[in-house]
């Protein structure tokens, strides 16, 4: 937890994308091979015993850590996107942000009630999209749903993980 190398190498973006928010950018962790081999190196050892057949990568940030940590839990990956860039059919969830509406899709025949799924994104703040994408990952009946993210915000105002119960298994790296 609140590896050394990882918050030396997170870069703070102030006043972004508006004035007063303190942006944590995960690109500077990405871009670093060490970096990026300890995030996944991490996770995989959070989650090397749990049965692991899918994880689900949140658009898009999502993406790059999911997939490497499916290749080294072979497990599959599904990209759970925004509407409109899934080519075939989805079920879809929405969710509200501190802006506006959002919708999320995954393809209908990505989960079966037989994989046991891994939840994965850069970051939890106020949890609208990881609420929803484990929404929509519970549509498909899995065995058993688990949730991972790179950083964790414990800010006043930000209250993601009072999104979800108690039974609900959440996994970060750093906690900030």
């Amino acid at each position: 937890m609140n590896n050394e190398t990882l918050l030396k190498n997170l870069r703070n973006v102030p006043d972004f994308p508006i004035p007063g928010i303190q942006f944590k950018d995960v690109s500077t962790l990405y871009k670093d091979a060490e970096c990026l081999q300890i995030m996944v190196d991490e996770l995989y050892e959070k989650y090397k015993d749990k049965g692991i057949t899918k994880v689900v990568g949140i658009e898009s940030r999502g993406f790059v850590v999911g997939a490497a940590l499916a290749i080294k839990l072979n497990a599959g990956f599904v990209m759970c996107r925004k509407p409109g860039k899934l080519p075939a059919e989805t079920k879809k969830e929405s969710y509200m942000k501190e802006y506006g509406e959002d919708t999320i899709e995954i393809h209908t025949d990505a989960i079966s009630c037989d994989d046991t799924v891994l939840i994965h994104d850069d970051l939890l703040a106020t949890g609208g999209s990881m609420k929803a994408a484990y929404n929509l990952v519970r549509q498909f009946n899995p065995k058993k749903v688990y949730i991972g993210f790179i950083i964790e915000l414990r800010i006043e105002g930000l209250h993601g993980r009072d999104q979800f119960d108690d039974s609900v298994e959440i996994e970060t790296l750093i906690r900030i």
